[in-house]
């Protein structure tokens, strides 16, 4: 019985490690990109307890430990860069520097929270020059109406669906747009935040639609939006940010492929996996909500924030413009495998990089 048990969970995480690679972008295929974290800790303990269970008397009880062990490397491949034994890809900025600064709060407020209070508290607290806050509803606006003051800049969508966005600036926000790239109800924001009046910075806001059973049945659209707008920054050699909840861990191979074709840099390779989802579920987390920029920007700060009622958690960043040093930092680059992958990935859906605006 022992022995049965433990073969059936040693194959089960072969099957988990290796239903990934199978290129279908079906919910419950991509759903197993997200618990890496999660799978590596429980083949820890399957290890152990092969270990202290099995008496290897026979040849196949070698073959588990051995399994479990290409399983647990392979987990961890994924998420090492997301520790601190991984070089840091965006250098630390330097305290005495005088240059520039943009600090961005971004918030999954949860649309049936109605702890709009605790958000604006740490909104207070932490004076965040731009706040993107996700699902926002009407009743969620009217709360947030106060900000207006500090916050004179804005564009808004209001949606009952779970999709509704709102960007808050204290900084002159020129060519704001609103765009529905993918799906005619997920929206997404994009203007140029004037930060001074020598700097200005690309920023796209974005909220795609997850793979889930109660959502989209694959990863197509999630895909398709985070690809159109990563081929839209390939040639713009300007400082950019994009932030938001992408639905996708930072680990995914989506993710990646973001990173590779529009070139920007993860502020957290080296530093840490900054897990913003579930805030309320400590052994279900992992890295949803996320701040990509170009090579431009050194990092101040990356902070998660203190809960506030819904199940993310909102993310700080602040960052230090030094385009001096952009040279040095480097993240991952396309080839043309990568390429002709996101040519494919998009090839089916009307979205196009040409639908992204270009503030």
């Amino acid at each position: 019985m022992t022995e049965g048990i433990l073969l059936a969970a040693t194959l089960f995480f072969v099957l988990i490690s290796l239903l990934p690679h199978w290129d279908n972008p079906v919910w419950w295929v991509r759903v197993w990109e997200f618990p890496r974290l999660q799978a590596s800790a429980a083949l820890l303990v399957l290890l152990a307890a092969q270990g202290l269970l099995l008496n290897f008397t026979q040849p196949w009880h070698f073959a588990l430990p051995m399994l479990g062990l290409s399983c647990l490397a392979y987990q961890l491949w994924w998420i090492a860069p997301y520790t601190r034994l991984w070089p840091k890809e965006v250098q630390s900025a330097q305290a005495d520097a005088h240059q520039p600064h943009i600090r961005v709060i971004a918030a999954n407020v949860l649309a049936p929270n109605r702890q709009a209070s605790r958000l604006l508290e740490l909104v207070w607290r932490h004076q965040p020059d731009v706040l993107v806050t996700l699902e926002t509803d009407h009743w969620w606006e009217a709360q947030l109406d106060g900000l207006a003051e500090h916050y004179p800049y804005s564009i808004r969508c209001p949606l009952e669906n779970l999709y509704g966005m709102h960007v808050f600036s204290r900084l002159p926000l020129e060519d704001p747009q609103l765009r529905f790239l993918v799906e005619a109800d997920v929206p997404s924001m994009h203007a140029r935040v004037r930060v001074s009046d020598e700097l200005s910075v690309r920023m796209h806001f974005l909220h795609p639609a997850p793979p889930s059973p109660t959502e989209n049945a694959e990863s197509t659209e999630r895909d398709v939006e985070l690809l159109v707008v990563a081929k839209s920054l390939q040639d713009d050699h300007g400082p950019i940010i994009v932030t938001g909840d992408l639905n996708d861990v930072a680990w995914s191979p989506t993710t990646r492929l973001f990173r590779k074709i529009s070139g920007l840099l993860d502020p957290r390779v080296g530093r840490g996996m900054f897990n913003s989802f579930h805030a309320r579920l400590c052994f279900m987390r992992w890295p949803l909500d996320h701040f990509f920029h170009s090579a431009h920007f050194r990092l101040v700060s990356l902070t998660r924030l203190p809960r506030f009622g819904s199940d993310h958690f909102a993310m700080l960043i602040e960052l230090q413009y030094d385009p001096r040093h952009a040279a040095t930092q480097q993240g991952l680059e396309a080839d043309r495998d990568d390429e002709q992958l996101a040519r494919e990935k998009t090839a089916d859906e009307a979205a196009s990089a040409e639908d992204v605006p270009h503030p």
